[in-house]
Formats: structure tokens, C-alpha cells, sequence
């Protein structure tokens, strides 16, 4: 197990709690995280029961989790359900004793075959019913289709209210995904962050360890890993999509991803792009919101104005660079070639954005006080110039905790993946910090000045910062060098 101990400790005290009556929780996250890893030792340990649900009609998931009932329970006659509350009280059962947890993964499946299900465990779950008060199962439902397993426990869903622990878990953040992968060169680990993100498995199952030995190595590591039709992880961006079950029109939803890969971030955009009026992807933005593939973000000095971006970077990667030479790629024609003519693409579209995005990151989680204060958001935005009748695109806006009149601007900085940073990039920001100040939004009296660059900075620029005047920021202290 690396890193999740949190979720681990999570687990242990709902399956351990020695309180009477049976109680609900729900695990989810994406597919590859490690969920049903966890899930398995934790029954293993325990001596509770896990079952895996399939893709199956009515009967066959009954007959199925019966057939599992009847091992786990050492049942001389075996356990042939015929409804779904018949298996809820049998695994209330389970409990009578001490607590112990009861798992069923891939939940969305039976619910698939079986609409009614979470509202036989709400009747299930009745407070009073002598079946639960006299249980001390611990039931943790897990699935990995995050639409639905967000609306489990949200709105007028019957379980709502039921659970005691609402346990996410997530992809690997940049840094641990860099141990993971035993990347140490900042430069090289953003790159491979870049392509594949934080997801466990691509390293573990889908890559089988193969990691670039270094810089020199990592475009030969992208063509023989990823862009091999032989490699495990070439299909699994069209997966990601596929295993949504809300995600029906998978050509629109597909070209709305592209969109925002070509760097569409706004509505407008996305919607010229794709083809359609604005008022018309409401649904497919909110769809692809929920399932927890895009995010949207707030302009720090528009509020109405709405950016996206996608959260999964293997999905960039595959929008941007995989798909436009699908064919050729299938047929494994030139892949070599194909990489070098896409890989300045590859910068532009990926890494230059992802680039950006770690940047955020790190000001808002790892910077901590570094700026005055811990921010309460880190966003960017776009800042109008009227005297010079231009805008300004700001990538890095961290805005602090409101005491007064005015949220305190922490920080506003610059962010270059290949370019080296000089003079120019801090009067630009000085510039902006002006404007601001004129506004009534954000008090800019302790902002500081932020450059953020992989190629790094000038001497003068680096003098600058012995004066105090600005904040250089490279990839070893994104990393904790």
C-alpha cells in the first residue's frame, strides 16, 4: 500500500466501530485508484465479506452474490435469493456478532439491473428496524462511476442521510506521484505527470514499472508505453468515457474534451468548436462535471465568466495528441515519427497548460503561509487594460481569507514552461498589481510577485529577488527541493 493511509485509518474506525446497529458507507472514485485493493485487505483482515459485483441481468447478480454468500457463511444448503431485500438482511446477518465490514464493489452494476436498490437499503436502513439495530455490519458500497455514485448520497436520493462515512478516493497529487513513480528530476517527473497524471495503476498494471530512466529517455518511454497499440493504457482515455453510464452521446462528449484540449476553456468557445449554441451544453458540461473528468473554475477578476479544463491528464494527452492521428496510430505506422511531429504540440497544449495547473496547485497546498497568509482559492483570470486598451491573462491569482472590506490578494504570478524569465515578465505583473489596486475587489497592499519557469530566470531577475521584489518559483520547489 503506498500513501493511503488516511483512507486506510478511514476504513478501519467504520469497520471497527463497536456501536450498536448496522451502519452505511460509501467509497467511490475514479477506476485504477485502488479502491477494491483497499476494500479486499480490509476484509481480509477483518474476516468480512467482499463481493465484486458484474456487469449482469437481475438474476444472475442474485445468483451470484448468493453463491458468494453461501462460501463466506459455510452454509450446508446453499443461499438462492430471489429479491434483493432477502440478500440485505442476510448480510445485516453477518453482523450479529461483532463488527465487521460487509463490501459490495462495483455497486453501480446491480443498481443498473436492480433501479430499486438503494431504496431497499433506506427501507433496510429504517432507524428502528430490528434487523439493523441488531446488526453491526458495516456495508460500504463502492463503484467507480462517479456520476452515480455522487448522486448516491446527494439531493432526494433515498440513501441520503443514511451514511456515516463518505470516503473519496482520489488520484495521487503531482509529488506523490513522483515517489511513485521513483521519479527524482522535477522536469521529468512534470513531463510524465503531463501524459499519464496521479492514477496508481498506469504505473503498476498498465505499464508494468516501465519509467523513463531520464530526460533523454522520456520520448522513446512515450512512444514505446503509451502510444503503443500493445501497451494496456493506449485504449484506456476511450474507456474513461465508456464506463460513465451517463455519458450516451459518447461523439459529443468526445468533442467537447477536444475542445478544451485545443485550449477552448470558455463556453463560447467549446461551443464554436463543437458546433453547437452555448445554451445547448449545459448538460454535456455538467454530465462530464459530475463524472468528475472536467472541472470548472471561476475567473478571479470576470465572476461571470466560467473556465474548464479537464481533470484527468491522460485525457488532455489523448485529445491533443493521440487522437488527431488515431488511424495511423492503430496501425502502428510511424510512431516515431508521428511523436516528433506532435511533440511541439505536445508542449503548447499539454504541458504548457499542466504546467500552469501545477502551479495553482502548489500555491494552494504546498505553499502554505509563503505568501502572508494560507489562500483560500488559487484560480487565474483575465484583467482588462483600458489604457492600453488590451486584457491581461494572469495565470496564477491567490486570493486570501476575507477580514475586511476587501479579500486580500496574496499573489498574482506568471507562468512559462520553456521560456526563461527576465525583467519583462516582473514589470508586467507590476502592471497588473496597478490595475488591480484600482478596483474595489482585492486589496493588493501585501501582494506579492510571482514567476513561475521549468527554464529558469535571468541574473537581473534573480537580483530582483534578493530586493525582495518578486517570488521565483522553479520546478525543484514545486517538488519540495
Amino acid at each position: 500500500m503506498f500513501d493511503r493511509d488516511r483512507e486506510w485509518d478511514a476504513l478501519v474506525r467504520f469497520a471497527t466501530d463497536e456501536q450498536p446497529g448496522a451502519t452505511l458507507g460509501v467509497v467511490s472514485g475514479r477506476r485504477r485508484q485502488g479502491k477494491s485493493f483497499l476494500l479486499e485487505a480490509l476484509c481480509q483482515e477483518a474476516g468480512g465479506f467482499y463481493f465484486s459485483a458484474q456487469e449482469a441481468t437481475k438474476a444472475e447478480s442474485l445468483s451470484l452474490i448468493g453463491e458468494a454468500l453461501t462460501r463466506h457463511l459455510d452454509l450446508v444448503a446453499p443461499f438462492t435469493p430471489t429479491d434483493w431485500p432477502a440478500v440485505i438482511d442476510v448480510l445485516l446477518r453477518i453482523g450479529r456478532e461483532r463488527p465487521v465490514p460487509v463490501v459490495i464493489d462495483e455497486f453501480p452494476y446491480l443498481v443498473q439491473a436492480s433501479p430499486a436498490l438503494p431504496s431497499m437499503l433506506q427501507a433496510a436502513y429504517a432507524p428502528r428496524r430490528a434487523e439493523r439495530v441488531e446488526s453491526r455490519a458495516r456495508l460500504l458500497l463502492c463503484g467507480s462511476a462517479m456520476s452515480f455514485m455522487g448522486g448516491l448520497l446527494s439531493g432526494n436520493a433515498p440513501l441520503r442521510g443514511r451514511a456515516a462515512l463518505d470516503l473519496p478516493v482520489a488520484t495521487f497529487d503531482f509529488r506523490l506521484a513522483a515517489r511513485f513513480w521513483g521519479l527524482s528530476d522535477p522536469r521529468l517527473a512534470l513531463l510524465v505527470h503531463a501524459v499519464v497524471g496521479g492514477t496508481p495503476a498506469y504505473r503498476t498494471e498498465m505499464i508494468r514499472g516501465d519509467t523513463p530512466e531520464d530526460l533523454e529517455d522520456f520520448d522513446a518511454w512515450v512512444v514505446r508505453a503509451v502510444l503503443s497499440p500493445g501497451s494496456p493504457i493506449f485504449l484506456e482515455a476511450r474507456y474513461l468515457l465508456a464506463e460513465e453510464p451517463d455519458l450516451r452521446d459518447g461523439a459529443l462528449y468526445h468533442s467537447v474534451l477536444s475542445a478544451i484540449a485545443e485550449g477552448n476553456s470558455g463556453r463560447g468557445g467549446i461551443a464554436s468548436f463543437v458546433g453547437r449554441k452555448s445554451n445547448e451544453l449545459s448538460h454535456p458540461l455538467t454530465v462530464l462535471e459530475d463524472a468528475g473528468l472536467i472541472a470548472r473554475e471561476l475567473d478571479a477578476f470576470r465572476g461571470n465568466r466560467t473556465d474548464f479544463r479537464i481533470t484527468e491528464p491522460l485525457l488532455t494527452f489523448y485529445h491533443a495528441i493521440m487522437r488527431p492521428f488515431w488511424p495511423q496510430l492503430l496501425r502502428a505506422v510511424n510512431t516515431e515519427r508521428i511523436w516528433q511531429r506532435a511533440r511541439q504540440r505536445f508542449i503548447a497544449n499539454v504541458v504548457g497548460p499542466h504546467f500552469e495547473r501545477i502551479c495553482r496547485e502548489w500555491t494552494l497546498y504546498f505553499a502554505e503561509d509563503r505568501f502572508g497568509d494560507w489562500p483560500s482559492q488559487v484560480t487565474a483570470g483575465t484583467l482588462n487594460d483600458p489604457a492600453n486598451r488590451t486584457s491581461h491573462e494572469v495565470d496564477v491569482v491567490a486570493v486570501g481569507h476575507v477580514d475586511g472590506a476587501k479579500a486580500p490578494l496574496l499573489a498574482i504570478g506568471e507562468v512559462k514552461w520553456g521560456e526563461v524569465m527576465g525583467a519583462g515578465h516582473l514589470e508586467r505583473l507590476r502592471r497588473i498589481r496597478d490595475l488591480v489596486a484600482r478596483g474595489d475587489k482585492y486589496d493588493t497592499r501585501g501582494t506579492h510577485l510571482v514567476c513561475y519557469s521549468a527554464a529558469g530566470f535571468t541574473e537581473e531577475l534573480m537580483r530582483e529577488r534578493e530586493r525582495g521584489e518578486v517570488v521565483l518559483v522553479g520546478p525543484g520547489d514545486l517538488y519540495g527541493g
